[in-house]
């Protein structure tokens, strides 16, 4: 278990009857790991292309030591899902390589709310992900 750890998750609002749910089981997944509300802060974006900006902002805390961003991009009958997809994905990459530090992908991007609904589960495995990546972050900077 990493000590010491102090996470910040920037969530979409929009989808957010999936993006609450997956807040909900990220948030009790760091507390398993030993990370409670005063290791957590959590922001709230409009919607998954803004989380890149919001992830930046929190990944140059320097009391932050990993992001996740959790988000939902549902397919509609036009293009702007794969505009919204490629820049929240693009961004929260630049993020990562800019800041040295773990910003983890948590965006689902589904074809429809059935199938979003069915992987908000997956917010614990964004929890995992982010402690793990804290502390090789940490083996690695030694």
């Amino acid at each position: 278990m990493v000590k010491d750890v102090k996470v910040a998750i920037a969530v979409a609002r929009f989808n957010e009857y999936v993006t609450s749910q997956m807040l909900e089981r990220c948030v009790a997944r760091l507390a398993e790991h030993g990370i409670g509300p005063d290791e957590t802060l959590i922001a709230w974006a409009p919607g998954s292309f803004d989380l890149p900006l919001v992830a930046k902002k929190m990944a140059g805390r320097k009391d932050i030591d990993a992001v996740i961003c959790l988000g939902a991009v549902i397919r509609g009958e036009t293009a702007h899902f794969d505009h919204v997809a490629y820049g929240a994905s693009m961004g929260i990459t630049r993020v990562a390589l800019d800041s040295g530090k773990p910003v983890i992908f948590g965006v689902l991007t589904t074809d429809n709310a059935e199938q979003a609904v069915a992987r908000v589960g997956q917010g614990a495995d964004y929890a995992d992900a982010a402690v793990e990546m804290a502390g090789l972050a940490r083996c690695l900077e030694s």
